[in-house]
């Protein structure tokens, strides 16, 4: 009889992992619907038009009929459990699509045949290389008429290269697909298969020299011998299979079953995850080995809170096995938390199973602990174990937030905490420098979408604006300030006059007060009150509204009155000589210049460049990041970036991106100075 342990093992090479990404409309979902359709994990394929598919089954999802989360589904084929994952294809949601990668040995980039290649799926492939995924190409949609498949796959081999080598081809002009790996005769919509074929056999037999000598003396090697270096060319990148599918009649949906299972990698074959001990410069790298015997080690890569259901943890096994009851540990938590319940899931249904092996793919219910790129496990020497983190992109597009009821500021924060939770392209920050909690995302419809969930999940309701720009207010040149207050009512009356003089600090040098003050023309107990009086002008600006910065103040001279002097005349002389030593030390606003980084097409280059100079920007330089994209450092007025991120977009036909951090702040131009102190004008005369 059979051990349970190899038992495990037999199962573990039964299973295989996919990631359906790619742009936007490649019809990544109707592809899952029909994959799970044709190996009878449902009775009829549902239709995004109706909302009825497993995968997008969030009620905004079925609203716009977009994919905006990735989801979990699994079937079975020719005895072999295959796990894949529907993620979604607009660059916004980078938050749900990239973290897919971490559960899966091989990456299917889909392609629509109508609309060709697209910047997302240039995007993922670099991403799944960088990875070391294993990577294959589906096009999809290859029954619609007026489309050349032939121009399309030379355009694929054009984009990503010469590796990229059909599987499968087209005929009955798209009815039906012909296999060219296992099949060396017959016909195509694109000719005779025997070519596909021979390119085939002679890209998998170059990675091992024994089967290229065979192939050379026999003209030929039977495909089902060719499995080992199959899977090598697949680790290496030396083979990226592409597939030809119709998700709306079928055709070739049966035949890419089979290829995941009979060609693609299991969770043996495949590159080891980026696994590592320790932290930052000293952290060392750890293979995870797919053992179902050895200890746990499991990767979360999913995190969902339902206000109903609560927190739900989906995470991919790679070494050991889960069970029901399993203690496991989260990261460097010293408790561990038992599984009472593990869950395969089916879009939104749930399906209890015993045990999880690795290669699979599952979840945990109601854990509060839990939480996005977790590493679970049960042995105390792997606290420090962690995934190597992805290169998420950075949110920039930022919106100030604010409960539309008075005292809901703390529940916003909590609940914006819980969607940040499931993104990690999402983030929330209290600006001390404006007193804003804002929201950053990747894009204007990542924060859209993020808003309505609040609204319609946690019936919360906020208000949104653009956020603050931090300007701030200094001055330029020294001057001196008098002011004399006296105020008489008919009973105690205050009298106080203070004399200063202000000087410009050097940028960052913040503030500093001296008392030069002699002979007692103002008694020591008052000179805090004065410095109270000055600090209230920092703190709410001379001209245009805005903290006062770099700026020295002396106070040197002034007058009391042994009965009528108080702390608080003497405040309002010291906020008042001060406001008048401003406004005759020529004050500038200064405004946050970011330094900047863009990465772009090459072909974008001239057009990024320009528009960055029309917004007072300077390019400091140009390096290439390879793959035909371009670095562009430079420096750039924060608040010329408001809708920055739709203009690149624009420009780049969404392959831009961009970082930003603080570099200094620098004067703004005359007449925006002169726009602001007008709006100040208008705010105090309200």
């Amino acid at each position: 009889m059979p051990s349970r342990s190899n038992g495990l093992a037999a199962e573990m090479k039964a299973v295989r992992t996919l990631a359906l990404v790619g742009a936007a409309g490649a019809g990544k979902t109707s592809l899952a619907e029909a994959l799970l359709y044709k190996a009878g994990a449902i009775g009829a394929c549902g239709s995004i038009e109706r909302g009825s598919t497993v995968s997008d089954h969030d009620p905004l999802e079925r609203r716009m009929q977009h994919s905006l989360n990735a989801s979990v589904m699994h079937l079975t084929h020719g005895g072999t459990r295959i796990h894949f994952i529907d993620t979604p294809g607009g660059p916004d949601f980078l938050g749900q699509s990239l973290p897919a990668l971490e559960a899966v040995e091989t990456v299917a980039v889909v392609i629509n045949a109508a609309t060709g290649i697209e910047p997302m799926a240039v995007r993922m492939m670099e991403y799944a290389a960088s990875r070391r995924l294993a990577r294959m190409i589906i096009v999809n949609k290859i029954d619609v008429q007026g489309v050349s498949l032939a121009g399309l796959l030379a355009d694929i081999q054009a984009t990503f290269g010469r590796e990229c080598l059909p599987l499968n081809l087209p005929d009955g002009v798209g009815r039906q697909v012909i296999d060219c790996f296992f099949n060396r005769f017959g016909q195509s919509d694109f000719g005779p298969v025997e070519a596909a074929h021979r390119a085939l056999v002679e890209q998998v037999v170059e990675v091992d020299a024994a089967f290229v000598d065979r192939y050379l003396e026999e003209g030929d090697v039977n495909p089902a011998e060719l499995h080992a270096p199959l899977e090598q060319a697949l680790r290496e990148g030396h083979l990226i299979p592409v597939c030809f599918v119709s998700s709306r009649s079928g055709a070739g949906v049966a035949e890419l079953l089979d290829v995941i299972v009979k060609l693609l990698p299991d969770p043996t074959e495949a590159n080891p995850p980026s696994f590592i001990v320790g932290e930052g410069a000293e952290a060392l790298p750890m293979e995870a080995k797919p053992d179902p015997t050895l200890h746990v080690l499991a990767h979360v890569f999913k995190v969902t809170i339902d206000p109903f259901v609560g927190k739900m943890g989906i995470f991919r096994v790679h070494q050991g096995t889960v069970t029901r009851d399993s203690q496991l540990y989260i990261g460097d938590g010293r408790k561990p938390f038992k599984v009472g319940h593990l869950f395969m899931l089916q879009g939104k249904d749930h399906v209890e199973v015993s045990h999880a092996a690795p290669g699979d793919i599952v979840a945990v219910a109601k854990v509060e602990e839990i939480h996005f790129d977790a590493v679970l496990h049960d042995a105390a020497q792997d606290s420090h174990v962690h995934l190597a983190p992805l290169p998420f992109p950075v949110p920039v597009y930022g919106l100030a937030v604010e409960p539309k009821r008075h005292g809901d500021e703390q529940r916003a924060w909590e609940i914006l905490g819980k969607l940040a939770a499931e993104d990690p392209c999402l983030r929330i920050e209290h600006v001390a420098a404006t007193n804003e909690t804002v929201l950053y995302g990747l894009g204007e419809l990542h924060l859209r979408i993020v808003l309505e969930r609040l609204r319609e999940v946690y019936r919360f309701e906020v208000q949104t604006r653009p956020p603050r720009i931090a300007y701030r207010e200094t001055v330029t040149a020294p001057a001196e300030g008098h002011y004399r207050h006296k105020k008489q009512s008919g009973g105690a009356g205050q009298f106080a006059e203070v004399f200063l003089r202000i000087e410009p600090l050097s940028r960052g040098a913040g503030f500093e007060f001296a008392d030069e003050v002699r002979g007692g023309a103002i008694p020591g107990q008052f000179i805090p009150a004065v410095e109270k009086g000055v600090r209230e002008v920092l703190a709410y600006g001379a001209i245009a509204g805005y903290p006062v910065v770099d700026v020295r103040v002396v106070v040197y001279d002034g007058k009391h009155h042994s009965v009528d002097s108080k702390d608080i005349a003497f405040a309002t002389a010291g906020r008042k000589a001060f406001m008048a030593a401003i406004r005759e030390a020529r004050p500038a606003v200064i405004e946050p210049i970011v330094q900047i980084e863009i990465a772009v097409p090459e072909h974008s280059v001239g057009d990024v460049t320009s528009d960055l100079s029309l917004r007072r920007g300077l390019v400091t330089g140009t390096s290439g990041l390879g793959a035909g994209t371009v670095a562009i450092g430079g420096q750039v007025p924060e608040a010329e970036l408001a809708d920055y991120q739709s203009r690149l977009n624009a420009m780049t036909s969404g392959q831009g991106r961009y970082t930003v951090a603080l570099s200094h702040y620098e004067a703004v131009p005359p007449a925006v100075q002169q726009t602001l102190m007008g709006q100040y004008r208008v705010r105090e005369d309200d």
